[in-house]
């Protein structure tokens, strides 16, 4: 869901001040705007060769914020070119603002837009079900695979919607971040979601090698400043262990003992650095781009 939703609390409301939280106090988008600046040109560079549109998909497309920077490097590259972009996104919350945000950003003319409101198996069970199957010159998939129940299934359906020259981009955190760390020693004992998978990028290439799909990969640095997590009754802090955890207040319903726990590791250098006086979580991000 362009930018790390990676779960959904029972209290709608208090999850989605937990996940602006955690954008505010972390360098995801900045993460990903270096990347869209400096590699996405490379990596779109003939995807609409001697084609006289280009077919965009969107895979949890969100608010729509990450999806218009695309959309405008896809214009740089080849300007005037009409680009369809259709957007599978489950939430109407999130569709509204996405509409919103396209109505008020000029320089769109040359797009089309479409949002279907639903996940990726159901659009992919419509698709079957229509036999016709969409070619796309470009398919993202960014922060939202967490939600997926059968992750080699999806990828090897949409790698088979590809068009010639076309790639797909997902974006998921890192092996390497601090999450797969919390989640594999933590996991099991946090109240999980069923909806919610832990998955990072090595489980993801792992997939990708037994399905014998090609791939390139580029790991970015993120941080995400937890420094208010070690502050008792910091409401900020509060907010961040609900996202870390996916739990809703996580800090006022935790077992002590496993609260004390999590607490030593997240400042230890294993998860996270200790810089001008801020802990920062290691919350790097995996950009993997598969192709045709």
């Amino acid at each position: 869901m362009a930018s790390s939703m990676r779960s959904l609390f029972t209290n709608h409301s208090r999850y989605v001040e937990s996940f602006r939280r955690f954008l505010s106090n972390s360098t995801e988008h900045q993460c990903m705007q270096e990347f869209m600046d400096k590699k996405l040109p490379g990596i779109i560079a003939r995807i609409g060769d001697t084609k006289s549109e280009i077919k965009i998909l969107s895979i949890g497309g969100g608010a729509g914020e990450i999806d218009l920077q695309i959309l405008s490097k896809v214009q740089g590259q080849y300007p005037g070119v009409h680009i369809i972009n259709e957007v599978v996104e489950p939430s109407a919350e999130q569709i509204t603002k996405y509409k919103e945000l396209v109505a008020k950003t000029s320089n769109l003319e040359n797009i089309k837009f479409a949002w279907h409101k639903e996940t990726s198996s159901e659009y992919q069970n419509r698709m079957m079900e229509k036999k016709e199957l969409q070619r796309w010159d470009f398919i993202h998939m960014i922060q939202m695979l967490y939600y997926v129940k059968d992750i080699p299934a999806t990828l090897k359906f949409f790698h088979s919607l590809l068009a010639t020259n076309a790639k797909i981009l997902i974006i998921l955190v890192s092996g390497a971040s601090s999450w797969q760390k919390l989640w594999k020693k933590y996991g099991s004992r946090l109240p999980r979601n069923d909806l919610c998978q832990y998955v990072t990028s090595s489980d993801l290439t792992q997939m990708l090698d037994k399905l014998g799909i090609k791939y390139k990969y580029y790991d970015l640095l993120s941080t995400m400043d937890i420094s208010d997590c070690f502050i008792d009754g910091n409401e900020n802090g509060d907010l961040l262990w609900d996202f870390l955890t996916e739990t809703c207040n996580f800090n006022k319903t935790a077992p002590p003992d496993l609260k004390a726990e999590i607490m030593k590791d997240l400042q230890k250098p294993e998860f996270s650095i200790k810089k001008e006086g801020k802990v920062l979580f290691n919350n790097s991000l995996s950009f993997i781009v598969v192709e045709a």
